[in-house]
């Protein structure tokens, strides 16, 4: 019975290939356009679909920000009509969000092709000329691998990571390309040892940072999430995407609210996790170092999901004067409290019963 199922409708592997089959053949065919490229028209792909992105979702984004000026200009307005207000706002991001994730969809053959493309030019080469710009300059001042002669930024292929000198040797295979697909639309793609996982992720994660919301890639030690933040992070760095790793600075820290605020984030499962807890343990907005969450990567799913979930994240503290026990003595004072509250209450209902009643007579 088994066969014959199989027969009919494929195995899972080729069920989940035909799946992504346009989309692997037309990045393969966008890739062949994309080669033709200059280091600059390649570099200028990226402010390209950032543009086509924003102009999709314009008019509920000018909805949204016609909404929330309302909002600060009229402060006082009454509850019911602000959680009017804010619910036309859920719906008009829920809306912007559905069409964001088409656009996406859409510009995924191309926007691989430009990382892979990234990647094989820095393997190739050991020097990447383009024009210069300010965020190549502020690199070049903290990162000995771009330098900046005249009006040209120069990106060696050679750089730090994980405090070892890396030289770049990766390109894309058409299986990593297929992985990626399958990251970007949400599923576990399972591969080897070697077959380059954290290569297969660079390509979902420039596609979902181009909509500016934020991406975040979960490892499970430090060191991983800081030599990977450190080893991808140039082909990011490239196209003008900033990149941080939490696990480099202190929490609650201004720099760790900036690395949550970067177009591509890197970080432990645990340190993802307690910034969570301490943000809803936070008095007042200014506290927050998070942002609202948009699309993450896991590495080491299982290991994450399954085995590290088994022991919860506890933040526990000092409590001020936690030795001291005041239940005795304010359980009088809330008890006299109460009381009297409910003999108010009950000799007003007592009154307006008397008042309603019809007179005789």
């Amino acid at each position: 019975m088994f066969n014959l199922l199989k027969m009919f409708f494929g195995s899972k592997a080729e069920r989940d290939y035909r799946e992504i089959r346009d989309d692997l053949e037309n990045t393969l065919q966008t890739y062949e356009e994309i080669k033709k490229l200059d280091n600059d028209q390649l570099r200028e792909k990226t402010d390209e679909f950032r543009r086509r992105i924003a102009d999709h979702v314009s008019e509920e984004q000018r909805q949204i920000d016609t909404l929330k000026e309302y909002l600060e200009e009229h402060y006082d307005i009454d509850v019911n009509e602000k959680e009017k207000i804010y619910t036309q706002i859920d719906q008009l991001d829920d809306r912007q969000n559905q069409k964001t994730e088409a656009m996406l969809a859409e510009l995924l053959p191309e926007a691989f092709s430009v990382v892979k493309e990234t990647a094989r030019r820095f393997h190739d080469n050991s020097v990447v000329e383009v024009r210069a710009n300010d965020f190549d300059r502020e690199l070049a001042a903290s990162r000995p691998s771009v330098e900046i002669k005249g009006d040209k930024a120069h990106y060696h292929n050679q750089w730090m990571a994980g405090g070892n000198l890396i030289t770049w040797d990766m390109v894309h295979y058409d299986v990593q390309l297929i992985g990626g697909i399958h990251l970007h639309k949400g599923k576990i793609t399972e591969m080897a040892t070697g077959e380059g996982k954290t290569l297969v992720a660079t390509l979902p994660v420039y596609l979902n940072a181009l909509a500016g919301k934020g991406v975040h890639i979960v490892t499970v030690n430090d060191y991983l999430a800081k030599r990977d933040s450190e080893w991808m992070g140039k082909l990011f760095e490239f196209h003008g995407m900033r990149v941080d790793c939490i696990d480099k600075h202190q929490p609650h820290s201004e720099e760790r609210r900036q690395a949550y605020m970067a177009d591509v984030t890197y970080g432990t499962n645990n340190e993802f996790g307690f910034d969570y807890l301490r943000d809803n343990m936070s008095r007042n907005p200014e506290e927050l170092v998070q942002r609202k969450l948009n699309y993450v990567i896991v590495d080491e799913v299982d290991s994450v999901l399954i085995d590290d979930a088994r022991t919860p994240l506890i933040i526990s503290g000092p409590t001020p004067k936690g030795e001291e026990h005041e239940f005795h003595d304010m359980k009088p004072k809330v008890e006299k409290l109460y009381n009297a509250q409910k003999m108010l209450v009950t000799n007003m209902l007592a009154e307006a019963r008397k008042l309603l009643l019809p007179k005789e007579g």
